[in-house]
Protein backbone atom coordinates (compact mmCIF):
# COMPACT_ATOMS: atom_id res chain seq x y z
CA UNK A 1 0.00 0.00 0.00
CA UNK A 2 1.54 3.79 -0.81
CA UNK A 3 2.19 5.86 1.73
CA UNK A 4 -0.57 8.85 1.04
CA UNK A 5 1.77 11.40 2.48
CA UNK A 6 4.21 10.48 -0.59
CA UNK A 7 3.20 12.30 -3.80
CA UNK A 8 1.54 9.64 -6.52
CA UNK A 9 1.09 12.19 -9.47
CA UNK A 10 2.27 15.44 -11.03
CA UNK A 11 -0.23 17.83 -11.75
CA UNK A 12 0.91 20.98 -13.84
CA UNK A 13 -0.65 24.46 -12.72
CA UNK A 14 -1.09 26.52 -16.02
CA UNK A 15 -2.75 30.06 -17.14
CA UNK A 16 -1.99 33.33 -17.77
CA UNK A 17 0.48 35.43 -16.05
CA UNK A 18 -0.62 37.28 -12.58
CA UNK A 19 -3.29 34.95 -12.97
CA UNK A 20 -2.75 33.50 -9.27
CA UNK A 21 -1.11 30.33 -9.96
CA UNK A 22 1.70 30.72 -7.93
CA UNK A 23 -0.53 31.59 -4.94
CA UNK A 24 -3.18 29.38 -5.31
CA UNK A 25 0.01 26.66 -4.85
CA UNK A 26 1.17 28.07 -1.52
CA UNK A 27 -2.18 27.98 -0.24
CA UNK A 28 -3.06 24.59 -0.60
CA UNK A 29 0.82 23.37 -0.12
CA UNK A 30 2.33 26.20 2.12
CA UNK A 31 5.57 26.19 -0.27
CA UNK A 32 6.34 29.00 -2.56
CA UNK A 33 7.59 27.27 -6.06
CA UNK A 34 8.66 30.32 -7.68
CA UNK A 35 12.31 30.25 -5.37
CA UNK A 36 15.01 31.67 -7.71
CA UNK A 37 17.54 29.02 -6.05
CA UNK A 38 16.14 26.08 -4.42
CA UNK A 39 17.81 25.82 -0.94
CA UNK A 40 18.29 22.27 0.11
CA UNK A 41 16.55 21.20 2.96
CA UNK A 42 16.53 18.03 5.21
CA UNK A 43 19.76 16.63 3.05
CA UNK A 44 18.39 16.55 -0.33
CA UNK A 45 14.98 17.22 -0.16
CA UNK A 46 14.73 19.04 -3.85
CA UNK A 47 11.15 20.73 -5.42
CA UNK A 48 12.33 23.53 -7.55
CA UNK A 49 8.99 24.61 -9.30
CA UNK A 50 7.25 21.65 -7.46
CA UNK A 51 5.76 21.84 -4.04
CA UNK A 52 3.46 18.60 -2.85
CA UNK A 53 -0.15 18.72 -1.20
CA UNK A 54 -1.62 15.97 0.99
CA UNK A 55 -5.10 15.83 0.13
CA UNK A 56 -7.20 14.90 3.85
CA UNK A 57 -10.82 14.01 4.30
CA UNK A 58 -12.93 14.56 7.77
CA UNK A 59 -14.97 10.89 8.56
CA UNK A 60 -17.41 13.14 10.32
CA UNK A 61 -18.05 15.53 7.24
CA UNK A 62 -19.45 15.31 4.08
CA UNK A 63 -19.43 17.24 0.67
CA UNK A 64 -16.67 19.54 -0.21
CA UNK A 65 -16.08 20.63 3.76
CA UNK A 66 -15.28 17.19 4.30
CA UNK A 67 -12.03 17.66 2.01
CA UNK A 68 -8.91 19.94 3.08
CA UNK A 69 -5.05 20.21 2.35
CA UNK A 70 -4.71 20.34 6.05
CA UNK A 71 -4.70 17.70 8.89
CA UNK A 72 -7.67 19.18 10.75
CA UNK A 73 -11.14 20.01 9.66
CA UNK A 74 -11.86 23.04 8.14
CA UNK A 75 -15.92 22.58 9.09
CA UNK A 76 -15.96 20.98 12.45
CA UNK A 77 -11.82 21.23 13.78
CA UNK A 78 -11.67 17.48 13.94
CA UNK A 79 -8.89 15.02 12.60
CA UNK A 80 -8.81 14.89 9.29
CA UNK A 81 -7.20 11.47 7.53
CA UNK A 82 -4.64 11.48 4.57
CA UNK A 83 -5.47 9.82 2.03
CA UNK A 84 -3.69 11.29 -1.09
CA UNK A 85 -0.17 13.42 -2.57
CA UNK A 86 0.05 14.99 -5.34
CA UNK A 87 3.13 17.23 -6.71
CA UNK A 88 2.25 20.72 -8.39
CA UNK A 89 4.31 21.45 -10.83
CA UNK A 90 4.71 25.52 -11.22
CA UNK A 91 7.64 26.50 -13.40
CA UNK A 92 7.87 30.36 -13.66
CA UNK A 93 8.24 31.65 -17.80
CA UNK A 94 5.63 30.47 -19.74
CA UNK A 95 7.38 29.97 -23.08
CA UNK A 96 10.00 27.69 -20.85
CA UNK A 97 6.95 26.17 -19.13
CA UNK A 98 5.08 25.19 -22.06
CA UNK A 99 8.11 23.70 -23.86
CA UNK A 100 8.64 21.57 -20.44
CA UNK A 101 5.07 20.73 -20.46
CA UNK A 102 5.12 19.90 -24.01
CA UNK A 103 8.12 17.46 -23.77
CA UNK A 104 7.88 16.54 -20.71
CA UNK A 105 3.85 15.57 -20.18
CA UNK A 106 4.74 11.76 -19.43
CA UNK A 107 5.29 13.90 -16.53
CA UNK A 108 2.01 14.95 -16.04
CA UNK A 109 -0.79 12.91 -14.93
CA UNK A 110 -3.08 16.39 -15.37
CA UNK A 111 -3.68 20.15 -15.15
CA UNK A 112 -5.02 23.16 -13.54
CA UNK A 113 -5.90 25.55 -15.35
CA UNK A 114 -6.41 29.07 -13.48
CA UNK A 115 -8.58 31.79 -15.22
CA UNK A 116 -8.64 34.89 -13.11
CA UNK A 117 -12.34 36.05 -12.24
CA UNK A 118 -11.00 39.82 -12.62
CA UNK A 119 -10.28 39.78 -16.30
CA UNK A 120 -12.17 38.68 -19.44
CA UNK A 121 -11.57 35.37 -20.62
CA UNK A 122 -9.57 34.33 -22.74
CA UNK A 123 -6.41 35.67 -21.96
CA UNK A 124 -3.64 35.36 -24.34
CA UNK A 125 -1.85 32.90 -22.82
CA UNK A 126 -5.16 30.77 -21.22
CA UNK A 127 -5.49 30.90 -24.94
CA UNK A 128 -1.72 29.29 -25.64
CA UNK A 129 -1.86 26.86 -22.47
CA UNK A 130 -5.24 25.10 -22.79
CA UNK A 131 -4.08 24.59 -27.10
CA UNK A 132 -0.73 23.49 -25.39
CA UNK A 133 -2.77 20.96 -23.61
CA UNK A 134 -4.58 19.82 -26.23
CA UNK A 135 -1.64 19.17 -28.21
CA UNK A 136 0.06 16.77 -26.15
CA UNK A 137 -3.55 15.11 -25.49
CA UNK A 138 -3.72 16.08 -21.28
CA UNK A 139 -7.55 15.66 -20.56
CA UNK A 140 -7.40 15.49 -17.15
CA UNK A 141 -8.26 18.79 -16.58
CA UNK A 142 -10.14 20.83 -13.69
CA UNK A 143 -10.41 25.00 -14.42
CA UNK A 144 -9.71 26.93 -11.26
CA UNK A 145 -11.92 30.24 -11.39
CA UNK A 146 -9.58 32.25 -9.01
CA UNK A 147 -9.87 35.58 -7.29
CA UNK A 148 -13.62 35.64 -6.77
CA UNK A 149 -12.95 38.05 -3.56
CA UNK A 150 -12.29 40.60 -5.89
CA UNK A 151 -15.51 40.78 -7.82
CA UNK A 152 -19.52 41.05 -7.42
CA UNK A 153 -21.38 37.78 -7.60
CA UNK A 154 -22.94 38.82 -11.19
CA UNK A 155 -19.83 39.65 -12.69
CA UNK A 156 -18.06 35.94 -11.53
CA UNK A 157 -21.12 34.17 -12.76
CA UNK A 158 -20.48 36.21 -16.30
CA UNK A 159 -17.01 35.50 -16.02
CA UNK A 160 -18.24 31.39 -15.54
CA UNK A 161 -20.10 31.82 -18.96
CA UNK A 162 -16.98 33.51 -20.41
CA UNK A 163 -14.89 30.38 -19.45
CA UNK A 164 -17.79 27.91 -20.11
CA UNK A 165 -17.83 29.67 -24.19
CA UNK A 166 -14.07 30.03 -23.99
CA UNK A 167 -13.42 25.95 -23.45
CA UNK A 168 -16.75 24.60 -25.44
CA UNK A 169 -15.01 22.29 -28.32
CA UNK A 170 -12.13 21.88 -26.67
CA UNK A 171 -10.25 19.16 -24.82
CA UNK A 172 -11.57 21.35 -21.34
CA UNK A 173 -15.28 21.24 -22.54
CA UNK A 174 -16.07 18.76 -19.55
CA UNK A 175 -13.85 19.99 -17.06
CA UNK A 176 -15.02 21.04 -13.98
CA UNK A 177 -14.54 24.75 -13.24
CA UNK A 178 -14.63 25.59 -9.67
CA UNK A 179 -14.63 29.04 -8.01
CA UNK A 180 -12.16 29.59 -5.16
CA UNK A 181 -9.94 32.49 -3.78
CA UNK A 182 -6.24 31.88 -3.02
CA UNK A 183 -5.85 34.53 -0.89
CA UNK A 184 -8.05 33.95 1.04
CA UNK A 185 -8.84 30.57 0.79
CA UNK A 186 -11.98 30.23 -0.10
CA UNK A 187 -13.62 26.75 -1.62
CA UNK A 188 -10.54 25.02 -1.66
CA UNK A 189 -12.10 22.32 -0.27
CA UNK A 190 -13.97 22.09 -3.39
CA UNK A 191 -10.87 22.26 -5.58
CA UNK A 192 -9.01 19.42 -3.75
CA UNK A 193 -12.08 17.45 -4.02
CA UNK A 194 -12.75 17.99 -7.72
CA UNK A 195 -8.68 16.94 -8.59
CA UNK A 196 -9.25 14.17 -6.80
CA UNK A 197 -11.84 13.18 -9.10
CA UNK A 198 -10.59 14.23 -11.90
CA UNK A 199 -7.05 13.25 -11.94
CA UNK A 200 -6.91 10.13 -10.41
CA UNK A 201 -3.50 8.01 -9.79
CA UNK A 202 -2.04 6.63 -12.83
CA UNK A 203 -1.48 3.02 -12.96
CA UNK A 204 1.99 1.95 -12.91
CA UNK A 205 4.11 -1.30 -13.87
CA UNK A 206 6.53 -1.20 -11.41
CA UNK A 207 8.57 -4.23 -13.35
CA UNK A 208 9.21 -1.38 -15.97
CA UNK A 209 13.33 -0.46 -16.55
CA UNK A 210 13.22 2.68 -14.85
CA UNK A 211 14.01 6.35 -16.63
CA UNK A 212 14.43 9.06 -14.63
CA UNK A 213 14.26 12.58 -16.20
CA UNK A 214 16.84 14.64 -14.71
CA UNK A 215 15.84 18.01 -13.85
CA UNK A 216 18.60 19.30 -11.59
CA UNK A 217 21.84 18.67 -9.95
CA UNK A 218 23.66 19.64 -6.92
CA UNK A 219 26.36 19.68 -5.20
CA UNK A 220 25.32 19.52 -1.47
CA UNK A 221 28.87 20.06 0.64
CA UNK A 222 29.33 23.05 2.45
CA UNK A 223 32.30 25.26 1.79
CA UNK A 224 34.74 24.54 3.39
CA UNK A 225 33.52 20.71 4.37
CA UNK A 226 36.08 17.89 5.50
CA UNK A 227 37.30 15.73 3.08
CA UNK A 228 36.14 12.51 4.86
CA UNK A 229 32.88 14.12 5.37
CA UNK A 230 32.24 15.12 1.58
CA UNK A 231 28.88 13.73 0.26
CA UNK A 232 28.53 12.85 -3.53
CA UNK A 233 26.54 14.67 -5.59
CA UNK A 234 22.59 14.70 -6.06
CA UNK A 235 20.31 14.94 -9.38
CA UNK A 236 16.87 15.92 -8.78
CA UNK A 237 14.25 14.85 -11.17
CA UNK A 238 11.14 12.53 -11.96
CA UNK A 239 11.12 9.33 -12.44
CA UNK A 240 8.23 8.48 -15.72
CA UNK A 241 8.79 4.55 -14.96
CA UNK A 242 9.71 1.47 -12.81
CA UNK A 243 10.98 1.83 -9.22
CA UNK A 244 14.28 3.06 -8.03
CA UNK A 245 16.10 1.69 -5.11
CA UNK A 246 18.78 2.50 -2.41
CA UNK A 247 22.06 0.68 -3.37
CA UNK A 248 21.01 0.40 -7.14
CA UNK A 249 23.72 0.98 -9.73
CA UNK A 250 22.52 3.37 -12.23
CA UNK A 251 23.95 4.79 -16.01
CA UNK A 252 23.42 8.54 -16.53
CA UNK A 253 23.14 9.56 -20.59
CA UNK A 254 24.60 11.00 -22.40
CA UNK A 255 26.85 11.69 -19.41
CA UNK A 256 30.05 13.49 -19.56
CA UNK A 257 31.71 15.70 -22.81
CA UNK A 258 35.11 14.61 -23.91
CA UNK A 259 37.35 16.48 -26.76
CA UNK A 260 40.17 14.41 -28.53
CA UNK A 261 41.52 15.49 -31.46
CA UNK A 262 39.29 18.08 -32.39
CA UNK A 263 36.25 15.83 -32.38
CA UNK A 264 33.53 16.13 -29.18
CA UNK A 265 31.97 12.39 -27.60
CA UNK A 266 29.32 12.19 -25.16
CA UNK A 267 30.11 8.76 -22.24
CA UNK A 268 27.65 7.61 -20.06
CA UNK A 269 28.73 7.82 -15.83
CA UNK A 270 27.92 5.05 -13.87
CA UNK A 271 27.33 5.42 -10.46
CA UNK A 272 25.27 4.15 -6.74
CA UNK A 273 22.40 5.28 -5.25
CA UNK A 274 23.05 6.33 -1.84
CA UNK A 275 20.00 7.74 -0.55
CA UNK A 276 16.54 8.60 -2.25
CA UNK A 277 14.34 11.33 -0.71
CA UNK A 278 10.20 11.79 -2.46
CA UNK A 279 9.18 14.93 -1.03
CA UNK A 280 10.29 15.63 2.37
CA UNK A 281 10.52 12.17 3.39
CA UNK A 282 13.66 9.72 3.08
CA UNK A 283 12.72 6.52 1.28
CA UNK A 284 14.15 3.27 0.84
CA UNK A 285 12.81 2.80 -2.67
CA UNK A 286 10.52 5.61 -5.29
CA UNK A 287 7.85 5.30 -7.73
CA UNK A 288 6.92 7.07 -10.19
CA UNK A 289 4.95 10.04 -9.01
CA UNK A 290 6.52 13.91 -7.81
CA UNK A 291 10.14 14.67 -7.47
CA UNK A 292 12.84 13.16 -6.22
CA UNK A 293 16.55 13.69 -5.18
CA UNK A 294 18.58 11.15 -5.77
CA UNK A 295 22.09 10.85 -3.54
CA UNK A 296 24.75 9.21 -5.36
CA UNK A 297 28.31 8.30 -5.60
CA UNK A 298 29.27 10.83 -8.34
CA UNK A 299 31.87 13.26 -7.40
CA UNK A 300 30.27 16.31 -6.59
CA UNK A 301 32.10 18.95 -9.03
CA UNK A 302 30.15 16.59 -12.14
CA UNK A 303 26.53 17.72 -10.46
CA UNK A 304 26.85 21.18 -9.18
CA UNK A 305 24.65 24.11 -10.72
CA UNK A 306 22.78 22.17 -12.77
CA UNK A 307 25.30 20.64 -14.50
CA UNK A 308 23.79 17.61 -15.35
CA UNK A 309 19.76 18.40 -15.86
CA UNK A 310 18.24 17.53 -19.02
CA UNK A 311 19.87 14.07 -18.78
CA UNK A 312 18.29 10.58 -18.38
CA UNK A 313 19.04 8.01 -15.65
CA UNK A 314 18.66 4.24 -15.40
CA UNK A 315 19.72 1.02 -14.96
CA UNK A 316 23.15 0.13 -16.61
CA UNK A 317 22.53 -0.81 -20.41
CA UNK A 318 18.68 -0.17 -20.51
CA UNK A 319 18.31 3.30 -21.66
CA UNK A 320 17.16 4.76 -24.57
CA UNK A 321 20.11 5.60 -27.40
CA UNK A 322 21.98 8.94 -27.41
CA UNK A 323 20.84 10.48 -30.34
CA UNK A 324 23.39 13.86 -31.99
CA UNK A 325 20.40 13.40 -35.07
CA UNK A 326 16.57 13.80 -34.65
CA UNK A 327 13.69 12.40 -37.03
CA UNK A 328 10.39 13.13 -36.16
CA UNK A 329 6.74 13.67 -37.36
CA UNK A 330 5.67 17.63 -36.76
CA UNK A 331 2.17 18.84 -35.55
CA UNK A 332 2.54 22.56 -35.87
CA UNK A 333 -0.09 25.21 -34.25
CA UNK A 334 -2.42 27.50 -36.51
CA UNK A 335 -1.10 30.40 -34.63
CA UNK A 336 1.71 31.80 -32.62
CA UNK A 337 -0.35 32.57 -29.52
CA UNK A 338 0.79 34.25 -26.24
CA UNK A 339 2.41 36.82 -28.60
CA UNK A 340 0.93 40.50 -28.61
CA UNK A 341 -0.13 39.98 -32.07
CA UNK A 342 -1.28 36.21 -33.19
CA UNK A 343 1.28 35.64 -36.29
CA UNK A 344 0.46 32.65 -38.45
CA UNK A 345 2.94 29.64 -38.48
CA UNK A 346 5.49 28.64 -41.73
CA UNK A 347 6.40 25.37 -42.26
CA UNK A 348 9.70 24.47 -41.21
CA UNK A 349 12.06 25.22 -43.48
CA UNK A 350 15.56 23.96 -44.65
CA UNK A 351 18.55 25.41 -42.51
CA UNK A 352 16.46 27.12 -39.91
CA UNK A 353 17.36 26.64 -36.17
CA UNK A 354 15.24 25.61 -33.83
CA UNK A 355 15.04 24.64 -30.35
CA UNK A 356 13.92 21.84 -29.08
CA UNK A 357 13.00 20.11 -25.52
CA UNK A 358 12.85 16.41 -25.19
CA UNK A 359 12.03 15.61 -21.41
CA UNK A 360 13.94 17.77 -19.24
CA UNK A 361 16.75 18.16 -21.82
CA UNK A 362 16.62 21.28 -24.08
CA UNK A 363 18.95 21.72 -27.24
CA UNK A 364 19.62 23.82 -30.38
CA UNK A 365 19.17 21.80 -34.05
CA UNK A 366 19.53 22.74 -37.59
CA UNK A 367 16.68 21.17 -39.73
CA UNK A 368 18.79 19.34 -42.80
CA UNK A 369 15.13 17.60 -44.38
CA UNK A 370 11.84 19.02 -44.57
CA UNK A 371 9.30 17.39 -45.93
CA UNK A 372 5.35 17.99 -44.96
CA UNK A 373 5.26 16.76 -41.65
CA UNK A 374 8.55 14.81 -41.45
CA UNK A 375 11.72 16.86 -40.12
CA UNK A 376 15.18 15.94 -40.14
CA UNK A 377 17.25 17.82 -37.24
CA UNK A 378 20.87 17.42 -36.36
CA UNK A 379 21.89 18.57 -32.56
CA UNK A 380 23.99 21.34 -31.34
CA UNK A 381 24.16 19.11 -28.22
CA UNK A 382 22.97 15.23 -28.36
CA UNK A 383 19.99 13.88 -26.15
CA UNK A 384 18.83 10.31 -25.04
CA UNK A 385 15.32 10.36 -26.22
CA UNK A 386 13.06 6.75 -27.18
CA UNK A 387 10.95 6.39 -30.34
CA UNK A 388 7.90 8.25 -29.51
CA UNK A 389 9.47 10.30 -26.82
CA UNK A 390 7.57 14.03 -27.42
CA UNK A 391 9.56 16.63 -28.80
CA UNK A 392 8.15 20.83 -27.66
CA UNK A 393 9.97 23.05 -31.17
CA UNK A 394 10.13 26.58 -31.03
CA UNK A 395 11.26 28.68 -33.76
CA UNK A 396 12.94 32.71 -32.89
CA UNK A 397 10.47 35.44 -33.83
CA UNK A 398 11.27 38.63 -32.91
CA UNK A 399 14.23 37.65 -31.08
CA UNK A 400 12.89 35.46 -28.59
CA UNK A 401 12.18 31.69 -28.90
CA UNK A 402 8.31 31.01 -29.78
CA UNK A 403 6.65 27.92 -29.06
CA UNK A 404 5.00 26.91 -32.66
CA UNK A 405 4.38 23.03 -32.40
CA UNK A 406 5.45 19.58 -31.29
CA UNK A 407 7.00 16.49 -32.84
CA UNK A 408 6.86 12.13 -32.26
CA UNK A 409 10.08 10.86 -32.22
CA UNK A 410 10.51 8.35 -35.28
CA UNK A 411 12.99 5.94 -36.27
Amino acid sequence: MRDATIPGANIGVVGHVDHGKTTLVYGMTEAWTDRHSEEIKRGISIRLGYADATFYRCEKCSGPDAYSTKPECPACGGKAVPFRSVSFVDSPGHETLMATMLSGSALMDGAMLVIAANEPCPQPQTKEHLMALELVGIKNIVIVQNKIDVVSQKDALKHYEQIRAFVKGTIAEHAPIIPVSAQKQINIGALVEALDTTIPEPARDPDAAPVMLVARSFDINKPGTNWREVRGGVIGGSLIRGIFREGDDIEIRPGRQFQAENKIRWEPITTKITTINAGSKKVAEAAPGGLLGIGTKLDPALTKSDALAGQVAGRIGALPPVLDRLKFHVTLMERVVGATSELSIEPLKHNEPLMLSVGTAVTVGVVTTAKKDQVEVTLKRPVCAEIGSRIAISRQLGGRWRLIGMGILTE
